[in-house]
């Protein structure tokens, strides 16, 4: 693979990371029916938590594999939701805030360094052609 083509997968990585996490985010504060209450087909099920694993590709380069985060939700207790089970219990997405804020940080180191690389191979072009003409 070209150097351009590697930094392009870095940068769609660490997009896919950043849009991954802002979505896990978005969504921390949504709760819904645990999967056996008796009335949870009636209720639209909780946000079940992502997550990103980023790996290589032979050849160079990297590719961002998303999945749903095991377990993808948490027990919380809500007696007041309608949806809530019998001990007030319902489900919340796994969503650790911490991390997030750690994979949101993570995706912009990544964006900016595979964006420099874009940069200075760009400037070397340059100065290629400048020298050859």
């Amino acid at each position: 693979m070209s150097i351009l083509s590697i930094a392009a997968s870095g940068l769609a990585a660490a997009s896919r990371r950043l849009e991954v996490s802002a979505s896990n985010v978005a969504n921390a504060s949504d709760t819904g029916p645990l999967p056996d209450a008796p009335n949870a087909a009636n209720f639209a099920p909780v946000y079940a938590a992502q997550r990103v694993d980023q790996v290589d590709v032979a050849g160079g380069g990297t590719v961002a594999n998303v999945t749903t985060a095991s377990p993808g939700y948490v027990t919380q207790y809500d007696p007041t939701a309608p949806f809530a089970d019998k001990n007030g219990l319902v489900a919340a997405p796994n969503v650790d805030l911490a991390n997030e804020a750690v994979q949101q940080i993570t995706a912009r180191v990544d964006f900016a360094a595979n964006a420099k690389v874009i940069q200075v191979y760009s400037e070397m072009m340059k100065s290629l052609l400048d020298i050859k003409v």
